[in-house]
């Protein structure tokens, strides 16, 4: 279930069924409240949806999300009904919590190194954010890319996690889904060189036909025409509502 359109300033608290389901609020164009949809898509976890609009956030947010971020998670199946935030900690808790579908490895050791990986794509996120409000910062999210390109070199299989998506490639997708915005916002300056990133483009191929992945996917269009309205000062974050 979700609440539809994205609930702003001065709106009520929606009123969910009493169901157990776990709630997710969310931003449909957020690519961390995205990190959330696809653990629990991949996981096929039932859970309700309330998508949040972040500029005029709602007064209510408050009670589930204390810094007013999204993805927000409450656990109405637990005691006082909680909430996790921070897209890694949901994502991880969700792996643990629901063991369908492992996405982190049970190697200790290699679990280890997956999320360091995840921490060293905090220099790809940071790019993006740059590129984004300053459109600088493209030289920096290739050199932070090339980092994943020669991992997947390093492992030799096509996604990071073997033969099949897990915990990072998932992480890391929503980015790789917004390649189209950074080619938006710098224009001429885009140059995304398959050569350079032969794994990464090969990747890119493999997680678009994934079946999780297409259940939460938005297309370069649909990004383009998202960060245009909010580049103009006219955010429709209703666009896919």
């Amino acid at each position: 279930m979700s609440s539809g359109k994205h609930l702003g300033k001065g709106s009520s608290k929606p009123v969910l069924p009493d169901d157990g389901k776990l709630r997710l609020f969310s931003m449909r164009f957020c690519p961390y409240a995205e990190r959330a949809h696809l653990v629990l898509n991949a996981k096929k976890v039932p859970y309700h949806t309330v998508y949040i609009n972040l500029t005029e956030k709602p007064e209510w947010l408050v009670e589930v999300s204390p810094l007013l971020k999204v993805p927000a998670l409450q656990l109405p199946g637990e005691k006082g009904e909680p909430s996790l935030i921070e897209s890694l900690i949901i994502a991880e808790y969700l792996d643990e919590k629901y063991p369908q579908n492992p996405l982190l490895p049970k190697d200790p050791l290699k679990r280890a190194e997956d999320k360091i990986l995840l921490e060293r794509f905090s220099a790809v996120t940071n790019a993006f954010m740059k590129i984004l409000f300053q459109s600088t910062g493209l030289d920096d999210y290739w050199l932070a890319l090339e980092i994943f390109e020669k991992e997947l070199v390093k492992r030799g299989t096509p996604f990071f996690s073997g033969d099949r998506p897990g915990f990072v490639d998932y992480m890391i997708w929503p980015w790789l889904e917004r390649l189209a915005v950074i080619g938006f916002i710098l224009e001429d300056s885009y140059n995304f060189d398959a050569k350079r990133f032969p794994r990464i483009a090969k990747l890119i191929d493999l997680l678009k036909a994934d079946d999780v992945v297409k259940s939460f996917y938005a297309t370069p269009e649909q990004h383009i025409e998202f960060w245009r309205g909010r580049k103009s000062g006219n955010t429709n974050y209703d666009l896919l509502a």
